[in-house]
């Protein structure tokens, strides 16, 4: 299985209080591992990717989700991503965090939690963003015409590494999706 030719993708996101973690082989999934807790991004992020790499270590490719989310959680993520695509020399591939949740509708608009009394959101149509990301009050989210989902608007859902895999082969993110300026903040800086 693990040949020059076989594709085998590492795919994480933390851009929620969920550290996700899959690999696959092309589309086939081979490990799937998450952990929730908000601040244990650091800590689990190894030890699931330590297990996924017990199933297959030949990884090829590498894709992160990108956010939006808190700061601090998707530095995480992404440093991860970088530099274990830069010890390997293989690509890594940034993906909207948003982009990986599957609905079922039509017109819709999911939502994670972004803390202060805000939530991210973005708008889709048939699973192809339309509009977002953006940061706004859950009071302004429910004003929009369009079926909500995710945080402060049912069950909390989660990013389909799946569904990033497949939206990472024809959209590429190469930054972070920040949405608001760190809460931490150089003392020179502060008022």
């Amino acid at each position: 299985m693990a040949g020059v030719l076989t594709l085998i993708s590492l795919v994480i996101d933390t851009s929620t209080d969920r550290t996700c973690v899959a690999l696959f082989h092309r589309n086939e999934l081979l490990f799937e591992g998450y952990h929730d807790g908000a601040t244990a991004h650091a800590e689990v992020l190894p030890k699931l990717v330590s297990d996924a790499l017990t199933v297959e270590k030949n990884i090829n490719q590498f894709v992160v989700g990108m956010g939006p989310g808190p700061f601090t959680g998707l530095r995480v993520g992404i440093v991860f991503a970088q530099s274990f695509a830069q010890a390997r020399n293989i690509a890594w591939r940034g993906v909207c965090s948003l982009d990986g949740f599957d609905v079922d509708a039509d017109e819709y608009i999911v939502t994670t939690d972004a803390r202060r009394k805000e939530v991210y959101w973005a708008k889709y149509t048939k699973g192809e963003r339309t509009y977002g990301p953006q940061v706004s009050t859950p009071e302004y989210v429910a004003e929009l015409p369009e079926k909500k989902f995710g945080f402060g608007f049912g069950p909390t859902i989660y990013p389909s590494m799946a569904l990033l895999l497949a939206k990472s082969q024809s959209d590429s993110v190469t930054q972070p999706i920040y949405l608001r300026r760190p809460d931490a903040v150089p003392t020179s800086e502060r008022k």
